[in-house]
């Protein structure tokens, strides 16, 4: 009873030939489906080839017409640039000659500015040798009056007699009047008094004084920085400051009048000084 009823409650099953017919119409309708759309995309396919068709058409005719157009300009350019060498050459023919009569021009001007630089150049080498051989000439001039004053000098003593006292100054010797050992600038040369003094070297009389220390003084200077002084004088009476003095003559006579000598026997003190130091007498007295 219980099969029976299952059996009564299931659904039929569809029989075979049911599902032949199923299956059948399914793949009509699928079949149907793929032709129509193949021809669709036929259809739109061969539209589009008309479509290039006629462009190609077009692309040719336009490609006529731009043949025809390029080979009208084509011309029209050649004329032109035909024109335009012809000008062109015409021009630089002109230039060209205007080029040489400039040139020519220009070298006209630079031989005649070569000419006159020349010109000038011969003044001035003239001038320059005029001023060259004046300069050597003046040179030449001032180098002998230079020679001539820059003669050599030659002391002679001022006065005869015998050198009782040395130049000392890097040694002592006594002194009788301060009773002490001391330094020595000069040379005391033995005379007596009232005897005349003589100018060692040519020169000018700078001063005439009384000196503290070595009594009446006379001081001449002389060239290259030479000075001769004469000191312990009794008189000054044959010159004067400021005089010009010849080698040899007479300036003043020998005394007693230096203090720091005045123990000793009547004498001349004599220095030579060179840039206004002290040297020793006997290396200039010839």
């Amino acid at each position: 009873m219980r099969r029976e009823n299952r059996r009564k409650n299931l659904p039929n099953k569809p029989s075979p030939t049911d599902r032949i017919i199923l299956y059948a119409g399914i793949g009509v309708a699928v079949l149907a489906v793929i032709v129509f759309a193949l021809f669709m995309y036929s259809k739109s396919l061969s539209d589009d080839v008309k479509d290039g068709t006629m462009n190609l058409e077009q692309i040719a005719a336009i490609n006529s017409n731009n043949t025809q157009n390029t080979e009208s300009v084509s011309t029209e350019i050649g004329k032109s640039v035909e024109e335009s060498a012809n000008e062109l050459n015409t021009t630089n023919t002109n230039n060209t000659a205007n080029t040489t009569n400039k040139t020519n021009t220009t070298n006209v001007t630079k031989s005649n500015n070569t000419i006159n630089q020349t010109k000038t150049n011969t003044k001035t080498n003239t001038t320059n040798a005029n001023k060259s051989n004046n300069t050597a000439n003046v040179t030449t001039n001032s180098e002998a009056k230079v020679v001539e004053t820059k003669k050599e000098l030659s002391f002679e003593m001022p006065v005869e007699g015998e050198i009782v006292r040395e130049y000392a100054q890097d040694s002592l010797i006594y002194s009788e009047t301060l009773k002490e050992w001391t330094t020595h600038m000069g040379i005391d040369v033995k005379a007596d008094k009232t005897t005349v003094v003589k100018a060692a070297e040519a020169g000018t009389v700078k001063s005439i004084k009384s000196d503290p220390r070595y009594g009446l003084t006379i001081v001449i200077e002389h060239d290259d920085n030479f000075q001769t002084v004469y000191s312990n004088l009794l008189t000054s009476e044959f010159v004067v400051e400021g005089e010009k003095v010849e080698k040899g003559q007479s300036i003043g006579t020998v005394g007693n009048t230096a203090v720091f000598e005045i123990a000793d026997e009547s004498h001349l003190h004599f220095e030579i000084m060179k840039d206004s130091l002290p040297v020793d007498p006997s290396i200039y007295i010839k």
